[in-house]
């Protein structure tokens, strides 16, 4: 159920968006104790971004999931911008992360919802 999009005006390698899709299921998934086989990861590259007065490197993220706390948002937050600077010519500074905490009624799955 946890979701995690990545839009980013950096163009990527076909194999480097599938690793990296990977890598930030994984810490999705244990960041947030959930099945891993229920996160899903998109990745939008070689978007166009302006953020803070230009077009340098930069990411927008949305991470939506079912019981998500502010406490995990914080842990995310930190975990997901050492990440990705780490393996992509970013800055923190440079992406913004937007948490949405979704009711299990309101999130569908093989023709029904969790809730």
């Amino acid at each position: 159920m946890p979701y995690l999009k990545i839009t980013t005006n950096l163009a990527l390698e076909g194999a480097q968006k599938v690793a990296l899709a990977t890598e930030l299921s994984h810490l999705i998934a244990q960041a947030l104790d959930k099945p891993a086989h229920y996160v899903m990861t998109e990745i939008a590259d070689a978007k166009t971004l302006f953020f803070a007065g230009n077009d340098q490197p930069a990411a927008y993220l949305e991470c939506k999931s079912i019981g998500l706390t502010a406490l995990h948002a914080t842990t995310l937050a930190a975990s997901l911008c050492r990440h990705l600077t780490s393996v992509l010519p970013l800055t923190a500074d440079r992406i913004y992360i937007e948490f949405s905490n979704s009711s299990a009624q309101f999130w569908g799955w093989n023709r029904t919802t969790f809730g």
